[in-house]
């Protein structure tokens, strides 16, 4: 059996793709996009996740949309949710006829 990969906060991607290949900080792109250090900080760690409001501003700044930021954040969220609630949900069948 495949051993699953844990889910990639959208931390790890602002990190690894964005920051590091343009030589950015956290201090610098957060008063690039007018909002406290700590805050990206806190994103870049995996603390935190990323708000409609920094989704927006990460948007603009990198030339993204901000549904890239928010699809992150909600699949990460999604990933999470479905490992803890693991149990529960198998005990859910299926209505029939409703499985797409």
């Amino acid at each position: 059996m495949a051993k699953m990969l844990p889910p990639v906060h959208p931390g790890e991607i602002l990190k690894h793709e964005f920051l590091a290949p343009l030589g950015l900080s956290a201090g610098a792109l957060a008063r690039r996009i007018g909002v406290p250090r700590t805050r990206i900080e806190r994103v870049v760690k995996e603390e935190t996740p990323i708000t409609t409001d920094t989704a927006l501003r990460l948007a603009k700044v990198f030339g993204t949309s901000p549904e890239f930021w928010a699809n992150l954040q909600s699949l990460y969220d999604l990933k999470i949710a479905e490992k803890a609630m693991a149990s529960e949900l198998a005990h859910i069948e299926t209505l029939e006829g409703t499985a797409v």
